[in-house]
């Protein structure tokens, strides 16, 4: 019986082992050499391919390289279909341009579950205070409004404050390092690139074609592409404009590739930019000190500290740090 490559060999005049001499397939085998003067028997004699073997019924049947089944024509005419396929084609674009990895992204599953404990903690709270103290329909279409507004808005503050956070960093790193540093600004110069590309492509299509198609005369050729393009940004541009949004607010414009601690301290200050925009807007929210205290500073001070500790953990974890 085999002993799956690790242990002696088969038995004599039977090769298979690993050890010298036959007992690994490294030597000659056990006894004299089979098939006597004429050389070694022909492969596989017999009715069957291997004689130690029992018949194709009962040994291990022949396998075929699995089929990958279309999806077929149906699959995109039918809605759920389409707007399945529409999704992943945006998701597709918005992750390869916004959401790099890069050689320099350090992934912990730990910190990733912490950021999601944390986020769902947070709309917990949100919902209890609201709930608690401010029990308004308007309440919750502003909190969602609110919640959609920061995420659009996210790049746009990152595009304006990143730039002063990143020059800082690289004053702060060495000076031997520095040169290094602004040699890997290509990666975010270019999602950011990207970005103001996608919104001035998606801007402009709509605001041309609001301008110049009008459905009462007779319309020319080019009024018909315009529709066709406002269309397809209709459909597609703006999903992919929502995920682009988001990787790169989470991604901080693939700010990793510069250094790995580049994203939480990004996170550090467009939260409390963030802060200080929703305290100036809206002011104070309702109910008891303790309660406004919580609700206006509880979000901003959470991240800050899931920030330090995702700092501290790869300090203390994966050794990266910026002065050493």
């Amino acid at each position: 019986m085999a002993t799956g490559g690790w242990g002696p060999g088969n038995g004599p005049g039977q090769p298979g082992g690993n050890g010298p001499g036959g007992q690994g397939g490294w030597g000659a085998p056990y006894g004299p050499p089979q098939g006597g003067p004429y050389g070694p028997p022909p492969p596989n004699p017999g009715p069957y391919p291997n004689p130690n073997q029992p018949p194709y019924p009962y040994g291990p049947q022949p396998t075929r390289p699995a089929v990958r089944r279309s999806r077929g024509c149906l699959s995109y005419v039918s809605p759920f279909g389409l707007v399945s396929a529409i999704l992943r084609s945006a998701h597709r674009v918005a992750t390869r341009l916004f959401a790099q990895e890069g050689e320099g992204r350090i992934v912990d599953r730990a910190v990733d579950r912490v950021q999601l404990a944390r986020t769902v903690l947070g709309a917990a709270a949100t919902i209890a205070l609201i709930l608690a103290y401010n029990v308004d329909r308007n309440r919750w279409e502003d909190a969602a409004w609110s919640g959609v507004a920061n995420l659009i808005v996210a790049p746009f503050v990152l595009i304006i404050a990143a730039p002063l956070v990143i020059l800082g960093f690289i004053y702060y790193a060495p000076p031997h390092l520095r040169p290094h540093l602004r040699s890997r600004l290509r990666a975010p110069l270019k999602a950011v690139g990207w970005y103001v590309l996608t919104l001035v492509v998606i801007g402009g299509i709509l605001v041309l074609t609001a301008l110049t198609v009008d459905d009462r005369d007779g319309k020319s050729w080019w009024e018909y592409v315009l529709a066709v393009a406002a269309l397809i940004v209709i459909v597609w541009g703006f999903p992919f404009f929502f995920m682009a949004s988001l990787y790169s607010a989470r991604s901080a414009f693939n700010s990793a590739q510069v250094h790995p601690l580049l994203p939480p301290v990004l996170t550090l200050a467009l939260v409390w930019v963030f802060a200080v925009f929703n305290l100036i807007g809206d002011g104070m929210p309702g109910g008891p000190p303790i309660v406004q205290f919580c609700s206006t500073l509880g979000g901003p001070l959470s991240v800050t500290a899931v920030s330090l500790w995702e700092l501290r953990r790869m300090r203390t974890r994966f050794g990266v740090t910026l002065r050493a």
